[in-house]
């Protein structure tokens, strides 16, 4: 083993390397399990991938998406950062709106209208009346600080 590894055991419920042992030996010591310090779970990326893309009304999640979802979630330990905080823990709630934004800021479609758009138009249908529908939308829009 090189000096000072990282070792991320990710097997669950039984990691193939006991992280217990695995910290006499490594530097840092990830594992799927809420039991060891680094837990390194899907739950710290997928509500944030999901409500990026769907802001963006994206038609895919490409791999730039899951870069900026990666660093946003190593971006909310900023200063925090020690061997035994590699990773938020997974009920930090900074984490779901930073990897949402980050995800849509990183979207290559910019074409595809804001979803506050997409959701005032399904409010708004069936909507007979062109008055009642500005009110509709700017109260909506007020709602959602746009």
């Amino acid at each position: 083993m090189a000096e000072k590894p990282i070792v991320f055991a990710m097997a669950n419920p039984d990691p193939e390397v006991d992280p217990a042992a695995a910290a006499k030996y490594a530097a840092v010591v990830a594992s799927g399990r809420s039991d060891f310090p680094n837990q390194i779970n899907n739950v710290l990326a997928f509500p944030g991938v999901f409500r990026g893309a769907l802001d963006v009304r994206a038609s895919g999640i490409t791999e730039g998406m899951k870069l900026a979802a990666a660093d946003a979630i190593a971006a909310v330990v900023g200063d925090d950062l020690t061997e035994d905080c590699v990773v938020p823990s997974v009920f930090d709630s900074r984490v779901g709106p930073n990897v949402a934004k980050a995800v849509a800021d990183s979207s290559g479609d910019r074409r595809a209208a804001p979803l506050t758009c997409y959701l005032a138009g399904q409010i708004l249908a069936g909507e007979d009346d062109p008055e009642a529908r500005v009110a509709r939308i700017r109260a909506l829009a007020d709602e959602l600080g746009e």
